[in-house]
């Protein structure tokens, strides 16, 4: 599986016919006849290619916020090497790894708008926001992701000249997954309220594949919503997660979506009294995964759902592996539900201790049980694979490193880096599996950031002698000799 198909094909940047169809603006200043670069729907155009070539196994990996930077800063942290200045770069797993044929290219991405007026209870688009252009100018943004332009207004979408439309996940998600730009917020959803089906759930109906969301944040954030299924808002959160595991929504009453097979994320133990935002049928609790809606997905209730959630004294990984092989041993579909204080997981830090420094939100800070009774990214991957890889006609997957994103947002680089690393041991996760399972003939494996936050690096050795100072730190204490007790 490589880029060849989107190459011979061209950019749409450097095709105007295709660039003004797709940004559904005429004569787009975007344009540009040399673009070497992809929009972000060619994901989803990958994704078609995988299916059109007839690979049976699909597996999305999306790394949250993860910039061109983001990934430089892990990378230099992890090999003490300050010196990557552009391309691919190298160091981390998904850089290096070549047991397969493998590829690099790198995509622009932008919304069609803002944001947009929604009704929730109706599911209706009641107006969109205007002024803003859709698509990347690289006379404003750079060339490439390592022609940085410092200071630049245009890429905090704050140019006056041209008000570049930076893109959430909501919208970002849904050029990956549909194939379409919309606006900002929307699940699946085009600028004129249309539902789209998202490629997932193309996969389910016409090929019977088994469909897996996993992600490291709560399971109804706008990334895994994408993944499947439709709302106008994107903090919607208790219908999208209906949408999931096939509960009637407001936006698929009767009949509710067919839900997908494999579920397992975030937001355990988080409550709210009232939320506005989710419309009339909002029920007090969890805010983004109801308590009533999850028993009644599970088995023991009449579901269709076997269910591990955090449980006071018990390993998450431990219990979210022997759920999910007594799923996979049963032919049943697999909810897990974990989470701390806010959602996500604990986010393990650079130097794997998770014990993140301070950032603009304060700091996080877990107990030994909240590392213990939640299983990690790549425990979640691994479960899911058990279950889906029971599948007779395939499966599709998304595994998202969702907490990039939420780290980026707090400007914590120990918390990003350490989210990029446990996003690193998911996707050694799956390329073991593959391996082990000889399957690299019918297994396409697409791994992408879905939009940055514009990290600047001024000072790269430092970020070098940090990863540098912590392996030596994890030799001393390797070396130490044991204490008797």
């Amino acid at each position: 599986m490589t880029l060849d198909r989107l190459r011979e094909r061209g950019s749409a940047y450097a095709d105007q016919q295709r660039l003004d169809k797709l940004t559904g603006q005429s004569n787009n200043d975007a344009f540009n006849p040399i673009a070497l670069y992809f929009d972000q729907t060619a994901v989803y155009d990958l994704q078609q290619a995988a299916v059109d070539a007839g690979y049976s196994n699909i597996i999305v990996m999306v790394f949250d916020g993860m910039d061109w930077n983001t990934t430089r800063a892990a990378s230099i942290y992890k090999t003490g090497n300050a010196d990557q200045p552009s391309g691919r770069g190298s160091g981390l797993a998904f850089q290096d790894d070549r047991r397969a044929i493998t590829d690099f290219g790198f995509v622009c991405t932008s919304a069609a708008a803002g944001g947009a007026r929604t009704d929730v209870d109706a599911q209706t688009v009641l107006s969109v926001n205007e002024g803003t252009h859709s698509g990347f100018d690289v006379r404003l943004g750079g060339t490439a992701p390592w022609h940085e332009r410092t200071g630049s207004p245009y890429l905090l979408g704050k140019d006056r000249s041209r008000a570049h439309t930076v893109t959430d996940s909501a919208s970002s998600a849904t050029s990956l997954f549909s194939g379409i730009k919309t606006y900002n917020g929307a699940i699946n959803v085009d600028v004129e309220g249309n539902q789209v089906q998202p490629i997932a759930r193309q996969l389910q109906a016409e090929q019977d594949f088994m469909i897996g969301v996993v992600t490291s944040v709560p399971v109804s954030h706008a990334t895994p919503a994408a993944a499947y299924a439709n709302n106008v808002s994107r903090k919607d959160y208790q219908d999208i997660s209906r949408d999931l595991v096939g509960l009637p929504s407001a936006a698929h009453r009767e009949p509710p979506l067919p839900g997908v097979d494999v579920l397992i994320g975030g937001g355990w133990g988080e409550g709210k009294q009232a939320d506005k935002v989710q419309g009339r049928n909002f029920a007090q609790g969890n805010p983004y995964f109801h308590q009533d809606d999850l028993r009644a997905s599970d088995l023991k209730h009449g579901g269709r759902y076997r269910v591990a959630q955090r449980t006071k004294g018990k390993s998450g990984r431990d219990l979210l592996l022997e759920t999910a092989q007594q799923a996979a041993d049963h032919g049943e579909r697999l909810l897990g539900f974990f989470g701390t204080k806010g959602g996500h997981l604990p986010f393990a830090t650079a130097d794997g201790d998770f014990q993140p420094t301070i950032d603009v939100k304060n700091a996080e800070r877990y107990s030994p049980e909240d590392v213990r009774e939640n299983p990690t990214l790549a425990d979640m991957t691994e479960a899911a694979l058990l279950v889906l890889e029971q599948s007779i006609d395939g499966f599709w997957l998304m595994v998202e490193a969702g907490d990039v994103d939420w780290a980026n947002h707090s400007n914590n680089l120990d918390n990003s880096i350490g989210a990029v690393l446990s996003g690193e041991q998911a996707f050694r996760v799956v390329m073991d599996w593959v391996d082990r399972n000889n399957a690299w003939d019918h297994t396409a494996v697409i791994l992408t950031a879905d939009h940055g936050h514009y990290l600047v690096i001024d000072h790269p050795e430092e970020i070098a002698s940090a990863g540098r100072t912590a392996r030596s730190k994890k030799r001393s204490d390797d070396a130490a000799p044991v204490q008797e007790p």
